[in-house]
């Protein structure tokens, strides 16, 4: 017997493609705009929010028989703040500088729409497995994203990867540089990282109706 059947794997699979929970929800922009200026960021925010949506489905689900209705809300504040307190000591204590530059952006995952939209929606009303697989597919979703984004905005912006240069030395003149080459600094900069995404949202949008028309 197959691990995943066809409708759990469409739990991860669509928040890839067709119901992305940026491009086509528009949730958790704000992260997708304000980190995402290194690509390290932006990959070390999204585990953070694999770490986070992941587990936390699984917590809200199996306690979605005990909670009250009236209290819900507070209780699944309370699971994600102490998830994100436990990623955000463990970044911390193992890269400290980087911790620093996520900054009050880690905590704000707390408030991250996705999370609490997917404990609301999904992890409320359905089982510990499908809330997982559903929590790990929003979340890549979200990082595939994040991912994009923070690629050509260091790319373009910085002319690195990973704190790496890629495009050759500014300084030294050589690779890119040698041609006359310049990095965007606009790259770096919020307006871009909200105009970088919103052709992102038109491609994926556009990619989506072509499929509705086509069957």
């Amino acid at each position: 017997m197959a691990l995943l059947s066809k409708k759990d794997a469409k739990l991860i699979t669509d928040p890839l493609t067709d119901n992305n929970p940026i491009t086509i929800q528009v949730l958790g922009i704000c992260s997708a705009l304000a980190i995402t200026a290194e690509l390290q960021a932006s990959i070390v925010m999204s585990v953070s929010v694999l770490f986070v949506l992941g587990l936390g489905n699984v917590v809200i689900s199996l306690m979605r028989n005990i909670i009250p209705s009236k209290i819900r809300i507070i209780v699944q504040l309370i699971v994600v703040a102490t998830l994100v307190i436990i990623v955000d000591l463990v970044l911390k204590a193992f890269a400290y500088e980087l911790s620093k530059t996520l900054s009050v952006f880690v905590g704000l995952i707390i408030t991250n729409c996705i999370i609490m939209g997917r404990f609301e929606a999904f992890a409320l009303g359905n089982g510990p497995w499908k809330s997982f697989l559903d929590g790990i597919g929003n979340s890549l979703g979200y990082a595939v994203i994040l991912i994009i984004v923070g690629f050509f905005r260091e790319l373009l912006g910085s002319g690195t990867l990973l704190g790496i240069q890629v495009l050759g030395d500014p300084i030294e003149k050589t690779g890119l540089y040698s041609i006359g080459y310049e990095n965007n600094g606009f790259m770096l900069l919020s307006p871009m990282a909200l105009i970088v995404v919103g052709l992102i949202i038109w491609v994926q949008r556009s990619r989506n109706q072509a499929l509705i028309e086509e069957n």
